[in-house]
């Protein structure tokens, strides 16, 4: 039982082509760079920031991005130097099944469903919740969710991924489109925010710009919240500090989450060569540039302890400490628009990372089918949608925030680590966007997101061992049994076995069975 068995890039590609499993290219440098902006640039940008400035970084939450950014770009070179090389969609575990073998593809691939699912079922249910927000400052009344059964039920999450489930189905090109306008309006917001929002800044609230460590009442929840590094390293509960400018940056991590994502689409994506880095290294510099100037804003506006006061804190937080309860209006309505292409994006991700496992075997191969007329994976499309909705409206998905994050910077790592033995396999390959400075990119990269994966909170950890265990359970039961490869392999080894036996003397035959026993 071979588990670290590879797949070849050359096998990769021709599965792309194989009739009623192959998508249709149609998406432009264009399109992955709104693409880009559209998953990265949601409702985190409007609370993830305040809530990483309040509890951990306080100013220097401006630096947390910046790290998180360098970071993501580093991991986002390997993303587009492996996806020149195999342009085809399953993103990180494609890349991961090339290089370092079944068992680990298994596991980023796993790990990938995890981040994408609870990414659109958390900003799916946060979108209801938002849509009832804006219908409140319209002065319409109505409730987020509604009792069914005694059960809470969040109808704002099964209206949303309903619709763009049938948008995803119809064409990915059509959903694009549809994205893009609401792109360009929720970019619009941001940028009003941040006009206004430096109309009010007073540089004073700027110092001290990295707050000192201070210690948090201890106690096992504490425990629980504190980052696994330190955790690890003895370090009491604390914020603030230097290392709270790091647990920072892991925590706005999540709003750099989408360009992983945009690379599942490598397979739809017209001349990807040229046109993938292109779309992912230009969102990445918009959205950067978004997060930092809305960061300078909102810290220049009120002082982190300020925002610290409140259980939640959010940019409303900022503008009604000021005084300009207008502006809340303005952002609810860009936090509704953010978050609607964002669960556009994940819905689209999530079925072509399942698409790409069960192409291979590892899920049921009855999931990659496509549609003859739009070459859309319909079938499976609706299930993820199903799926999503049911959990984002009936559960408490949102606790398992962290959750993503954790899935995002394992595939980083992943990835990084995969570029090199990429590089020592294949040299014959040739990508049109190789990662510079040799080996010492790639080795960064990794690092560095395994460092800020240390410091998400122990609780996280725990769960996510929880999730590779429950993974490893289904792979073993199902997965591997049922890998293609494994079928390739078992077949070779059959028909090495029957030209061997059809050499041996008839007499020796049981004999020699007996011995290979």
């Amino acid at each position: 039982m071979n588990i670290f068995r590879t797949k070849s890039i050359e096998q990769s590609i021709a599965d792309a082509d194989e009739p009623g499993r192959k998508l249709k290219r149609s998406l432009s440098t264009w399109d992955l760079m709104i693409m880009g902006v559209a998953v990265a640039v949601g409702a985190g940008i409007f609370s993830v920031g305040a809530k990483a400035a309040a509890n951990f970084a306080g100013p220097a939450v401006t630096i947390s991005f910046a790290i998180a950014a360098v970071t993501c770009a580093l991991a986002i070179m390997c993303y587009a130097e492996f996806a020149t090389a195999i342009p085809v969609a399953g993103s990180a575990y494609v890349f991961t099944y090339a290089t370092m073998g079944e068992v680990l593809a298994w596991i980023i691939g796993w790990n990938l469903i995890l981040e994408l699912f609870t990414a659109a079922a958390v900003i799916a249910k946060y979108w209801g919740i938002y849509l009832s927000t804006v219908f409140g400052l319209m002065g319409v009344e109505m409730p987020p969710s509604i009792q069914v059964a005694g059960v809470d039920l969040y109808w704002g999450a099964f209206l949303i991924v309903a619709i763009f489930t049938v948008l995803l189905v119809l064409g990915t090109k059509l959903s694009a489109r549809v994205g893009n306008v609401f792109t360009l309006i929720k970019i619009a917001v941001v940028l009003f925010v941040i006009v206004v929002g430096f109309s009010y800044v007073k540089f004073s609230n700027y110092t001290p710009f990295v707050p000192a460590s201070e210690p948090t009442d201890s106690g096992a929840a504490d425990v629980m919240k504190q980052s696994f590094f330190g955790f690890l390293t003895g370090a009491a509960p604390a914020q603030y500090g230097t290392l709270g400018v790091f647990a920072g940056a892991a925590l706005v991590f999540f709003a750099f989450i989408g360009f992983d994502v945009v690379a599942t689409s490598a397979e739809e994506v017209k001349n990807p060569q040229k046109t993938l880095p292109r779309g992912i290294f230009g969102g990445l510099a918009v959205v950067t540039l978004l997060y930092i100037l809305v960061s300078l804003a909102l810290t220049g506006m009120v002082s982190y302890t300020q925002l610290a006061e409140v259980k939640n804190p959010t940019l409303t937080t900022a503008f009604e400490a000021v005084g300009n309860t207008d502006a809340a209006k303005i952002i609810a309505f860009g936090s509704l628009v953010g978050l609607t292409t964002v669960i556009m994006v994940l819905l689209m991700g999530l079925s072509r990372v399942v698409l790409a496992m069960s192409r291979d075997g590892l899920l049921p191969r009855s999931l990659s089918k496509t549609s003859e007329k739009r070459s859309t994976p319909a079938r499976l499309q609706i299930i993820c949608g199903a799926a999503v909705a049911l959990v984002a409206g009936v559960t408490k998905v949102d606790l398992l925030e962290e959750m993503i994050n954790i899935g995002t910077l394992s595939a980083f790592v992943m990835v990084s680590l995969g570029i090199l033995v990429l590089r020592k396999k294949r040299p014959d390959l040739k990508p049109a966007f190789r990662v510079p400075f040799g080996k010492v990119l790639p080795w960064v990269s990794a690092v560095l997101c395994f460092y800020l994966m240390t410091n998400l909170a122990v609780e996280t950890w725990i769960f996510f061992a929880i999730w590779l265990v429950i993974g490893m359970a289904i792979y073993f039961a199902y997965g591997q049994r049922h890998s293609r490869l494994n079928e390739k392999f078992a077949a070779a080894k059959a028909s090495v076995n029957g030209a061997a036996e059809s050499r041996q003397p008839k007499g020796d035959e049981d004999e020699d069975s007996y011995t290979k026993v």
